[in-house]
């Protein structure tokens, strides 16, 4: 007879279909984890409640380090111009949080201006006060590389408890806010100067939990001969160990983010590899924005469910007359107790658990007869959003990438982000890519005519020699036979099983550009196709 019923909860047991991955991350924070969040005070203890600012916000890259690190520097080397209110110098010229966005027009807008304005993810920063207000504003600059992300300049961090005290505002817990909401945390040092502040150890102990969105720069290497870099380098890892604490030996990327000259130009090749390295780490981030969020938005959930147990936990041991001053400071003091009360009783993993220290600090301003009992059901709506819908939006990530590669919106173009657009970029003009674009010319002619004398030492026979004489030489280079046969793949370019004159100097060359230590290319550029083959090899040869 109520048959209605069982259609109407089926209904409501749909999951629901959403357009994109964002539009699903808000509508299952502002149904789900949003009401557990306000029910259990979460903002009080944690972060603000997001709005539809925080989920549509470009890409983050936070820059931190200390004083005349290059920060402000490595912003214009990104941009390859300067922006309103740049200043650099060796002293402390930075002593402000600034934003970096694309702009039509270049101007400043003061943080007192930033913070009402609902289009920006930057609202919540009120909170900090006028203090820190005065010295945060958003830098407008119209560039290519601001189209896709949004980049943070931080005060050159100082030494010594005054100028802790100085700033008048909460410098760390400013910067946590930004860290979380980074997709990107560039953590540069100078080779000059590696020694870690107070200062400078509180904000990276500050950005833990955010561990897999940090990158070490070590800036300035030029500035230090091979041998000295590499004592650096090992000085720099000994730091960072003992402020990091992680079994993982980070990521270093060693370069001179400037446009000066080389002072030591020995090590330009590493330079190039590593800044295209990390390059290619910061022009993935448009392409996985959407992934980010995803991944935050579920660390975020399962903390704002631990933290209901806590609070739940905490209300159900308060006395409800007498004695309630005394047993609140118990429960604070024995807080330990109740994380692992909840640790053993819900399988909740330990990692899970917010700072102890912090909890503390904020629970001895809270009156515990305020707080509300565990509501079971509001916890079993998150499990399953957890289980069900992340996972729907999941599947959705890859689809989404993919659009954005065929919209052509996914990596950073413009700026230093040029690949190997002019001969300048990270390996281009060698190896693989010398003579690009010079159709007309062979580039292995070059060397062809030692590689001529060479063939002609192999015996062979109406113009060719056999894949067995040809083996013989070039097992001489001592590469792998894996490498050695990529070669001969791209070498044999008419399939016949053995090398003419011109396919064997081919393959000599490709042996010399990876003895080098330059990459084989994947498919022969067309550059690198013999004259008397390039009717041999159709398009799909070339890359």
């Amino acid at each position: 007879m109520f048959s209605w019923l069982n259609k109407d909860e089926a209904r409501r047991k749909q999951p629901h279909s959403y357009n994109s991955v964002v539009e699903g991350l808000q509508e299952l924070y502002r149904t789900t984890i949003l009401p557990l969040e306000e029910t259990y005070k979460f903002h009080d203890f944690h972060s603000p409640a997001m709005d539809q600012a925080d989920f549509l916000a470009k890409p983050l890259i936070l820059l931190v380090g200390q004083y005349s690190t290059g920060k402000t520097t490595f912003i214009r080397y990104l941009l390859e111009k300067e922006f309103p209110g740049i200043r650099v110098g060796p002293e402390p010229t930075t002593d402000r949080f600034m934003a970096i966005e694309n702009g039509d027009v270049d101007s400043v807008i003061p943080g007192n201006a930033l913070v009402v304005d609902p289009k920006r993810q930057y609202r919540a920063l009120g909170k900090f006060g006028n203090a820190f207000l005065n010295r945060f504003q958003c830098s407008l600059t119209s560039s290519p590389v601001l189209d896709s992300i949004t980049i943070i300049d931080t005060p050159g961090i100082l030494s010594g408890e005054k100028q802790r005290l100085d700033r008048g505002y909460n410098f760390v817990g400013v910067l946590e806010w930004f860290a979380e909401r980074a997709d990107r945390i560039i953590l540069l040092f100078d080779a000059h100067k590696l020694d870690i502040s107070d200062e400078f150890r509180r904000c990276i102990e500050a950005l833990k939990g955010n561990d897999d969105k940090i990158r070490i720069v070590l800036n300035k290497s030029d500035m230090v001969d091979h041998q000295q870099l590499m004592r650096v380098y090992g000085a720099l890892m000994w730091s960072l160990g003992k402020v990091i604490n992680t079994p993982e030996v980070s990521r270093v990327y060693i370069g001179s983010f400037w446009d000066k000259p080389l002072h030591f130009d020995m090590n330009r090749k590493l330079f190039e590899a590593e800044e295209l390295d990390l390059f290619h780490d910061i022009q993935s981030l448009p392409r996985n924005a959407a992934l980010r969020k995803l991944n935050d938005l579920i660390k975020r959930a399962r903390l704002a469910k631990v933290h209901a147990y806590i609070i739940g936990t905490l209300r159900r041991d308060m006395p409800s007359m007498f004695g309630k001053e005394s047993k609140k400071q118990q429960l604070i003091n024995n807080l330990a107790d109740v994380y692992k009360e909840i640790e053993r009783t819900h399988a909740i993993s330990s990692g899970d658990f917010p700072t102890m220290k912090r909890m503390k600090e904020v629970l001895a301003d809270m009156d515990f007869t305020k707080f509300h009992q565990l509501k079971p059901k509001m916890i079993e709506k998150v499990d399953i959003m957890l289980q069900r819908d992340m996972t729907r939006l999941m599947q959705m990530v890859p689809q989404e990438e993919a659009q954005k590669d065929r919209d052509g919106t996914g990596p950073i173009r413009g700026g230093a982000f040029v690949g190997n657009e002019t001969p300048f970029g990270a390996g281009s003009g060698e190896g693989a890519d010398y003579g690009k674009g010079e159709l007309n010319e062979w580039v292995v002619n070059e060397k062809k005519h030692i590689y001529d004398k060479l063939f002609d030492t192999l015996s062979p026979i109406d113009g060719k020699i056999s894949g067995t004489r040809a083996k013989e030489q070039m097992v001489i280079s001592k590469l792998p036979n894996t490498v050695l046969g990529r070669i001969w793949k791209l070498s044999d370019v008419d399939r016949d099983g053995m090398l003419d004159s011109e396919e064997f100097a081919l393959a000599q060359h490709l042996i010399r550009i990876k003895l080098e230590g330059h990459d084989i290319p994947e498919a022969l550029p067309r550059h690198l196709v013999p004259p008397s083959k390039r009717h041999f090899a159709s398009e799909s040869t070339f890359s």
